[in-house]
């Protein structure tokens, strides 16, 4: 009996299994997903009944449209093989697809989620596009049909604005990375552009999917111009078109959105001027009547009338003045003289006219109001209603 080294017993094994299994689908659910810092992606591949560890190398893994994570329903690719220095037996996948959806369909979903979440689509902050733009930037392939179309209709409908093309790739490999630049170019040497059109013709998935990628997407909302996306037909929607500030269905019709067709301009001139017309005849009939009202007036036909009513106005009042000053001075009067009539009757003069008199000593000339404060020989004054007598006591009677 041959007795086997490890290494041979694995070796042959593992020729054995990846000459068995040198291609094949499985279908499991992702777990213990892990990133390695190489760039290396290893999981486990499990059903109800087992587990299969995979590795998905670098560059495999790069190339997925979509974020792998724990749960996730998938079928790999690849090849069944066992890693001799530990005897594992593991698949090396080299593709994926999501099990029950297209791995680009699942990256659209994802990132669309990502950024909403983010805010980015949010009408917020969607910047407005002019009404006249004068001048605009294409960003798209300079052979497609989508420049074409632009440039048709833009001649057609208003020839005055002025046109930047900015040439890129649209699809395949770069393209999301020229978009992204020629965006960011654009907002950076053409400060007075009015709008960016950014976009291409109508295609499948695959063809359309620059615009899908983040790095376009994000540009787009940095964009300091306004950014109109027109991506493919009216079906299709692409991240570009929930990112932008204006989504137009096709090339076509973005082109129609920034400018306006010379028979519209004319049209709404022409409403402009007769709503203005309307509005200068309606005020120039209200200040006519006015002006026919005003000349109709007492005032402008017999302006001397309105003068005469206020001297005779004047006169009313000049008259009540002086009634009303008369009857206040004899008012006036009236109190007065009832007021001297009292102050007389209280006078000390009233009193001496009727015989009475004032007597004081003298020299100090007080008042005498007794007998008893003089005695003979004193010398004494008397006032009378008429004149005064200076006197001597002869002699006094208690």
């Amino acid at each position: 009996m041959k007795i086997f080294s490890v290494s041979e017993i694995v070796r042959d094994a593992k020729a054995s299994l990846e000459a068995m299994y040198p291609d094949l689908w499985v279908e499991g659910e992702i777990s213990n997903l892990v990133r390695h810092s190489s760039g290396h992606c290893y999981f486990s591949l499990k059903d109800p009944g087992a587990s299969l560890s995979v590795v998905m190398f670098r560059d495999d893994f790069s190339r997925l449209p979509f974020k792998l994570e724990d749960g996730l329903q998938v079928l790999v690719n690849g090849r069944l093989t066992i890693y001799p220095p530990q005897g594992r037996f593991q698949m090396v996948a080299g593709a994926m697809e999501p099990k029950g959806k297209g791995g680009l369909q699942l990256a659209f979903e994802q990132l669309k989620a990502k950024l909403d979440k983010e805010g980015l689509f949010d009408p917020a902050r969607k910047k407005p596009i002019p009404t006249l733009p004068e001048w605009i930037a294409v960003v798209t392939s300079r052979d497609g049909a989508a420049l074409h179309d632009i440039l048709t209709i833009l001649d057609r409908r208003l020839a005055a604005v002025r046109v930047l093309v900015c040439p890129v790739k649209v699809q395949g490999e770069g393209s999301a990375e020229e978009i992204t630049a020629a965006i960011r170019q654009l907002n950076r040497d053409f400060p007075k552009l009015d709008a960016l059109l950014v976009g291409r013709g109508g295609g499948s998935l695959e063809d359309l999917w620059a615009f899908n990628e983040e790095t376009v997407a994000r540009a787009i909302a940095a964009s300091r111009i306004p950014v109109i996306s027109c991506v493919g037909h009216e079906t299709d929607f692409t991240i570009a078109d929930f990112v932008a500030d204006l989504r137009a269905a096709t090339p076509s019709a973005a082109a129609e959105l920034v400018s306006r067709a010379k028979t519209e301009l004319a049209e709404q001139l022409h409403q402009w001027t007769s709503r203005l017309r309307t509005r200068m005849t309606h005020q120039l009939n209200e200040l006519e009547q006015r002006l026919i009202h005003a000349l109709a007036s007492r005032m402008l036909q017999r302006p001397l009338v309105l003068f005469e009513e206020h001297l005779l106005a004047i006169d009313g009042l000049r008259e009540q003045l002086i009634q009303n000053t008369s009857r206040c001075l004899e008012q006036g009067d009236q109190t007065l003289r009832h007021l001297m009539e009292k102050l007389h009757l209280l006078s000390p003069l009233a009193t001496l006219s009727r015989g009475y008199t004032i007597t004081w000593t003298l020299p100090k000339h007080q008042l005498l109001k007794r007998a008893a404060d003089v005695k003979a020989k004193d010398r004494i004054e008397v006032q009378l209603h008429e004149g005064r007598i200076y006197a001597e006591v002869e002699r006094t009677e208690l």
